[in-house]
């Protein structure tokens, strides 16, 4: 595990004389390393080394054709009857593509189709019953014409080859592709991106007891890792994205951490995507209990990643999101121009 980590402190709007943010609207001329026992320390960016900043200030290239100078959001599609905050038990495919084809229309960049509930302390799915799920949904999406590119949600290398082979552009897989030892293989040989999400244990157990050193340190540390590991199999970085995985093996201090830290991990040299969207630490903070009625919250949590330069947004309330990111965006960098 590493001593520090390089953390930059960012500034909506930025000022000219900052750097931009993995080359976006936000911008930095400040950092700050965090250590093991979470003591932060100023530190002049020239003495920061020249790759360190090249990472973190690289535009990064499109994924899946969309540019990444704006915040994106990540539709999330479950055709699941048990997920932690829509579970549809009964409904029908032509729904779930009605579905994914209105948040397309209401301002989702992509259309994230999961068929497995990987929320705390749920069972495992078998690969045939998932692939019963998505596979029709992503059929039907494509034959409706939808233009957003499609993201698969499993941990199952069948499941994503199928999807890939049905249409889909990317893997988002909980594990990092740890889970099956066919799934890296997999986003080679479809060229696909994939999205690594840091998880500490796995579904069933992750929230028994979670523990860390320093959580930003060591979410960090592994998310490298991975990242290593699919740039060495060819997959090139900016086909990968990084998600610190909020609620996944962590506490309300733990999660409040990643989303306050989020900047750090553009040092990584991806895409950044948070997906905080109707969790459980939003319910502690809040008191709200049912999460569909975390919209406002997960709203604030989106922002809170914008403001450290995410990139893309995986969010149940599309239209609601979009809308503030939206205004966000326009309020930040206004210029007093009333013409």
């Amino acid at each position: 595990m590493r001593d520090f980590l390089l953390r930059p402190i960012c500034d909506a709007g930025g000022g000219e004389d900052g750097i931009p943010l993995a080359g976006g609207p936000i911008r930095f001329n400040k950092m700050e390393t965090v250590g093991l026992n979470r003591e932060a320390r100023r530190l002049p960016l020239k003495s920061v080394a020249p790759e360190a900043l090249r990472l973190l200030a690289a535009p990064r290239p499109p994924l899946m054709g969309v540019t990444m100078d704006r915040p994106r959001i990540l539709g999330v599609l479950n055709v699941t009857p048990d997920s932690f905050s829509d579970g549809r038990p009964g409904e029908s495919v032509a729904a779930a593509v009605e579905r994914g084809l209105e948040m397309a229309a209401s301002g989702a960049d992509f259309i994230d189709v999961g068929g497995e509930s990987t929320r705390p302390g749920s069972d495992p799915l078998e690969p045939a019953a998932e692939q019963d799920r998505v596979l029709p949904v992503i059929e039907g999406l494509k034959k409706a014409g939808l233009s957003a590119p499609i993201s698969i949600d499993t941990r199952n290398a069948a499941t994503a080859r199928a999807a890939f082979e049905a249409g889909a552009a990317m893997l988002n897989d909980v594990s990092a592709l740890t889970h099956d030892e066919e799934s890296l293989g997999t986003v080679v040989e479809f060229g696909g991106a994939v999205c690594l999400m840091h998880a500490q244990g796995d579904p069933k157990t992750m929230q028994d007891a979670p523990r860390y050193r320093n959580v930003l340190i060591e979410v960090y540390d592994w998310l490298e890792s991975r990242v290593a590991v699919c740039v060495k199999a060819g997959v090139p970085r900016g086909r990968i994205v990084v998600d610190p995985g909020i609620g996944f093996g962590k506490t309300l201090a733990h999660n409040l951490t990643l989303i306050g830290g989020l900047a750090a991990f553009h040092g990584l040299g991806c895409a950044v995507m948070l997906g905080a969207s109707r969790k459980a630490f939003i319910g502690r903070l809040t008191g709200v209990e049912n999460a569909a009625d975390r919209v406002a919250g997960s709203i604030g949590a989106a922002l809170a990643g914008a403001g450290r330069g995410a990139h893309v947004f995986r969010v149940h309330d599309v239209a609601q999101t979009r809308q503030a990111l939206d205004v966000w965006r326009a309020a930040a960098w206004f210029d007093g121009d009333d013409e």
